[in-house]
């Protein structure tokens, strides 16, 4: 992801659901949201600083019989660690693709953006939908593997670890849709982080 180090000038960060049901004491824990939640943390502070747009996306569910991100409850809120400030676009959604009945693609073409660099939750599910939609809408999509999580699925009666989805459903985007490579590629300075952590 050297290309990433280099500018931010051509890119607009989109985080994907990175909300309070996804940690532990929500409503459906993933495996290891913290780490994930910090590392997109670091891109987010990264792009405020070179002033470039930020879009977060929340899930607010729709479904009948939906457990979590239901209207109105903390769950459905913006983890604290990357929570929006005045100016930054929030697009809320009810779809795993952030482009379906949403605003996202109008934001994008006012953004003018080459490059989506995506982080987020699930990434099995919402991440790898809304990846796909904006690699077919012709943006070059970066993922940064490290600030995604993801959690345990079950198929055909056995248990598929995390880890295993995670390094599944990233090698399966790496192979077309996007870049994957870690946050520290986008070249973040090692103060700036430093700065980040001890606002915690």
């Amino acid at each position: 992801m050297s290309h990433a180090a280099a500018s931010l000038d051509d890119a607009v960060l989109v985080l994907i659901d990175i909300q309070n049901d996804y940690f532990p004491g929500g409503a459906m824990p993933l495996c290891q949201p913290e780490a994930a939640a910090r590392q997109a943390a670091l891109a987010l502070n990264g792009f405020r600083r070179a002033a470039r747009p930020v879009i977060h996306i929340r899930h607010e569910a729709a479904r009948p019989g939906a457990a979590f991100f239901l209207p109105g409850t903390p769950g459905a809120d913006i983890h604290p660690a990357v929570a929006p400030v005045p100016g930054e676009t929030v697009i809320t959604k009810a779809w795993p693709n952030s482009f379906r009945d949403t605003p996202l693609a109008g934001v994008l073409a006012a953004a003018g953006p080459s490059r989506l660099v995506v982080a987020g939750m699930m990434t099995h599910m919402c991440v790898d939908a809304t990846v796909r939609a904006g690699f077919d809408l012709g943006y070059a999509v970066t993922v940064l593997a490290d600030a995604c999580a993801t959690r345990d699925l079950a198929f055909d009666g056995r248990t598929v670890a995390a880890a295993d989805v995670q390094a599944a459903f990233l090698a399966a985007l790496a192979a077309v849709y996007a870049q994957v490579g870690a946050t520290a590629d986008l070249g973040v300075p090692p103060l700036q982080k430093a700065e980040h952590l001890r606002r915690k």
